[in-house]
């Protein structure tokens, strides 16, 4: 689910939760340097990287802001180069869109004054050729309560780019095909941990079984040598309400799912043992 801002049909849904009821969600709490020096110092020393910004105006209203990214991370050059860049136009979106909010809101009202953006990736796998990464998220652009997702990072070492993990697939279609009737399963038996009920195709607002080209991908790796595991991540009204909030299923790679794997990246998988 990519972080995104415009997201107007979803962030506008009306709910129940504050702005810090949904940081929490995310377990992004806003601490460490603020200023754009104390920064660049921690990303040159490769130590883990915090950021967090708040600003106020007259009207009462406010802007949090967070980012941070592990000392794994930091610690590649280019990739903290990247994630540098992301931070400054996240924060250039979240400010712009809050100024624009607060000038139209009326002067009676708050919750269009508030803004905020809390971002915290984490190791999902830390292998000799690859770095994958997590950065669970979370937004408040006014309204009821906020919205949040996660997304997939991984970082290629010996060709030093970024690319989502299910890029490291054929195609979303054909990793989900591979997993099989695997995954609705998982879905409705998760479902039901939740005291729901399993959903049937063409009975609600919710796809029963949503394809992976709505979910987020995390591959991750239980022996630090090769990815033999993933992660499937389906945020809030994807597969359910915002109330049910989001399902994480976990799958060992299989050969099947070996066969799904772009032949660039197949020898960095594996079948989980």
């Amino acid at each position: 689910m990519p972080l995104r801002f415009m997201l107007p049909a979803v962030l506008c849904l009306a709910g129940c939760s504050s702005p810090a009821e949904v940081a929490e969600k995310t377990g992004v709490e806003p601490t460490a340097p603020d200023s754009s020096s104390e920064l660049d110092t921690a990303a040159r020393s490769a130590a883990a990287f915090a950021y967090s910004k708040q600003l106020s105006e007259a009207g009462g209203g406010k802007m949090d802001f967070s980012y941070s990214w592990p000392k794994e991370a930091a610690s590649q050059a280019k990739l903290a180069e990247y994630l540098r860049a992301k931070l400054d136009r996240d924060f250039a979106e979240t400010k712009s869109g809050w100024e624009s909010s607060f000038k139209d809101c009326p002067a009676d009202a708050i919750s269009c004054r508030n803004y905020s953006l809390a971002a915290k990736y984490e190791v999902v796998a830390d292998l000799p050729g690859y770095l994958s990464l997590s950065n669970a998220f979370s937004t408040y652009t006014g309204g009821a309560h906020g919205m949040y997702g996660l997304e997939s990072l991984v970082w290629d070492r010996k060709n030093q780019a970024v690319m989502d993990g299910v890029a490291m697939f054929r195609s979303p279609a054909a990793l989900g095909a591979a997993i099989g009737d695997e995954l609705c399963s998982s879905l409705d038996a998760a479902r039901v941990q939740k005291g729901m009920e399993p959903a049937e195709a063409g009975d609600g607002f919710f796809d029963a079984c949503p394809g992976l080209d709505e979910a987020t991908v995390l591959v991750g790796s239980s022996n630090k040598k090769t990815f033999d595991r993933i992660t499937v991540w389906y945020g809030p009204y994807v597969a359910g309400s915002y109330a049910e909030g989001a399902y994480e299923l976990d799958f060992p790679m299989t050969t099947a799912m070996l066969e799904a794997v772009k032949p660039a990246y197949r020898a960095a998988f594996s079948a989980k043992k």
